[in-house]
């Protein structure tokens, strides 16, 4: 019986911003015999547009929702794809929606896959997403895709909007975004932590290994915050042989 594999795609991953561009190599070499894959771009991201992204607080919750609501057998929106129960894979941003859905929406999700993922923010990850709110700062090679995409003016309008929705979970107790959650998720989690990314110290994916029960902490030494392109090998079939057990 196949599992179904959703995948998350938000502008902070800093690569080119939708499903098909930002996970690739696992919608190309995933094994299809196994899995069937969706992969989703949130509200105001990738193919999802319109409307056009806004940062409300609760936002992560909104896309918890809509994920859900897309999957769902239950649903009531007219584009449902009526899947009882799936498994979860979340990156970044897409990871902490991840979290709260399986916490959530524990009857549906089978299993748990996140990555440069956290629960809160501190003080030193503000300095972190303030350092790059101006995008013209960017190298080339960093920029020029998401212009392509979105166009120089929603991408960098866009972007400094999520690091003032990200920022304002710091005004929180515990710079909380989802901390309260996290013993809510029973479904089996992999936890998979690049030992250099710049984007997401290694101390959030400790947090999550340990207020997760059961969950599964897989390091990657050399992985950054894009480790599944980077070591698109290694990581599929880490999460292959999770999924599959």
């Amino acid at each position: 019986m196949c599992m179904t594999l959703l995948m998350f795609c938000v502008l902070h991953d800093l690569f080119k911003g939708s499903g098909q561009t930002d996970f690739g190599p696992q919608l190309k070499s995933l094994n299809k015999d196994h899995f069937t894959i969706v992969a989703w771009d949130p509200r105001g991201y990738g193919r999802s547009i319109p409307p056009n992204r806004n940062f409300p607080l609760e936002f992560f919750h909104r896309d918890a929702k809509d994920a859900v609501d897309l999957m769902q057998a239950s649903s009531n929106i007219g584009k449902a794809l009526n899947f009882s129960r799936f498994s979860m894979l979340g990156w970044s941003d897409g990871g902490i929606t991840a979290l709260i859905a399986a916490a959530q929406y524990t009857f549906l999700i089978n299993k748990l896959v996140v990555w440069g993922s956290n629960a809160y923010v501190t003080e030193d990850d503000i300095k972190l997403y303030n350092a790059v709110r101006d995008v013209s700062k960017w190298s080339e090679r960093m920029r020029k895709p998401m212009e392509e995409m979105y166009g120089s003016e929603y991408f960098a309008k866009t972007w400094a909007a999520w690091v003032d929705g990200i920022c304002q979970f710091a005004k929180r107790p515990d710079g909380n975004i989802c901390r309260e959650v996290l013993p809510q998720i029973h479904c089996p989690t992999l936890i998979v932590q690049g030992l250099k990314d710049p984007m997401v110290p290694n101390f959030h994916a400790e947090f999550l290994h340990k207020h997760i029960k059961g969950s599964r902490l897989h390091l990657m030494p050399e992985g950054k915050h894009n480790l599944h392109l980077r070591f698109s090998e290694e990581f599929n079939q880490i999460v292959e042989e999770f999924l599959l057990q």
